[in-house]
């Protein structure tokens, strides 16, 4: 995951993306790759592949992740509500961010069941 990751910032590396646009695109990837191999992967015991698109025209960028995992859930993005943080310290969640954060740092999210394979869109506003 991690030389997926550093390939993928390395390509976008040409664009020039500010620095808090990259940090957001990298944490966004990290956790939508980490949430395919966890969630849409776990059994496979082909071998597979997880495939990263990517297209940037004025001020957008658009990746889309590509898997042949299982489906998401109810065919849709999980809504990823904000993890309750008023509760007492050894109640604090140790998980539950992941979407959360996909959903403020993306400003559109869409999933598509295309065959046997998924596709994540992801939607970034990059400001020079």
């Amino acid at each position: 995951m991690r030389d997926g990751i550093a390939q993928a910032m390395l390509r976008l590396a040409p664009l020039g993306l500010p620095r808090d646009a990259a940090s957001s695109v990298e944490l966004v990837l990290a956790e939508a790759l980490n949430n395919t191999i966890e969630h849409a992967l776990p059994r496979v015991t082909r071998k597979t592949q997880i495939e990263i698109r990517g297209d940037y025209k004025t001020g957008v960028l658009h990746l889309t992740i590509i898997d042949q995992g299982k489906p998401m859930p109810n065919g849709a993005v999980p809504t990823g509500p904000a993890p309750k943080l008023d509760v007492d310290m050894p109640n604090i969640p140790e998980g539950g961010f992941g979407w959360y954060m996909i959903h403020s740092l993306a400003r559109k999210i869409e999933y598509m069941r295309v065959g046997n394979t998924n596709h994540l869109n992801l939607h970034f506003d990059i400001k020079p």
